[in-house]
């Protein structure tokens, strides 16, 4: 039975887009409550009749969570233009060697804007 699992995470942080045209209120410092979504894909293990488990995912994201959540994002090495489409691989690449059954990453940064990334 193949499944797909989604574990959730959020931070609080600042950042700024020096890459965006003069005068966009985005190159200004200002911040968000960022809300995460990791998805993973694969095959329930019948003998245990789970896939993966929810408390193994939690771990795996507690210390990105740790790092982004209060920080000023544009210090953090590989974030240094962090918007939300870079900060979704900007997790990716990180998650990814330890869990290869991962498929997405979801950030949203406000209640109506979000990317998506699922790997080249």
């Amino acid at each position: 039975m193949k499944v797909r699992l989604t574990r959730t995470f959020e931070f609080h942080a600042a950042h700024s887009l020096a890459t965006f045209p003069e005068g966009h209120k985005c190159r200004n410092v200002h911040g968000h409550a960022f809300h995460g979504e990791v998805l993973v894909e694969g095959e329930v293990d019948p003998a245990k009749g789970y896939f993966v488990d929810f408390g193994d995912l939690k771990s795996m994201l507690k210390p990105i969570e740790d790092e982004l959540d209060h920080a000023y994002l544009n210090d953090i090495p590989g974030l240094e233009v962090p918007t939300v489409e870079m900060l979704c691989k900007w997790v990716w690449d990180r998650l990814k060697p330890g869990l290869p059954e991962l498929t997405r990453v979801r950030i949203q940064e406000t209640a109506r804007n979000a990317a998506e990334y699922w790997g080249e």
